[in-house]
């Protein structure tokens, strides 16, 4: 039973996770860029 909630609980990280780096990718940050894609030459795509 533990192990069920503890996966439960690391599913529910990782798609927090996953959505707020959508979040950011549509906002126009990145962790390539250093979150700052409006001053990157496009190098980091």
């Amino acid at each position: 039973m533990g192990t069920v909630i503890v996966g439960i609980i690391l599913i529910c990280v990782v798609g927090f996770i996953i959505k707020n780096m959508i979040k950011d990718k549509r906002a126009g940050k990145s962790i390539q860029c250093g979150k700052d894609c409006k001053n990157c030459s496009g190098h980091c795509h």
